[in-house]
C-alpha cells in the first residue's frame, strides 16, 4: 500500500464542499481540516504509484475550490501499537 499525504490550498469560502468533495474520491481514506499553512489534508492509499496521478492531478486537483496541492509520499509507518512492539522485544515479564 502506497500512502501519500496531500496538503490541500483551498479558496476560503469553500473548504467544507471541498473537503466532502475529496473525501468521496477513491482512493482517498480521510480528509483533515487543519491550522498552518494548508486548509486541508487528505490521506491517499493506493495498491500502485501511478493511481497517485488519477486520484491527485487527474481527480483532486481538478476539484472546483482548490488552489493547489502539495504532496508527500510515506517510506514508512509507524504507529503507537508498531513503536509499543518494537520496544517490547526481549523483553520477557519477571513472574
Amino acid at each position: 500500500m502506497i500512502t501519500a499525504i496531500v496538503l490541500v490550498h483551498v479558496e476560503a469560502d469553500r473548504i467544507p464542499e471541498v473537503a466532502e468533495a475529496i473525501t468521496d474520491l477513491d482512493g482517498v481514506s480521510e480528509v483533515y481540516s487543519v491550522t498552518g499553512g494548508a486548509d486541508l489534508i487528505a490521506m491517499v492509499r493506493v495498491r500502485e504509484h501511478e493511481e497517485l496521478a488519477d486520484v491527485i492531478a487527474d481527480r483532486l486537483s481538478k476539484i472546483s475550490g482548490v488552489r493547489s496541492t502539495e504532496t508527500h509520499i510515506a517510506f514508512r509507518t509507524y504507529s503507537k501499537h508498531d513503536l509499543e512492539s518494537a520496544f517490547s522485544l526481549g523483553v520477557e515479564d519477571a513472574d
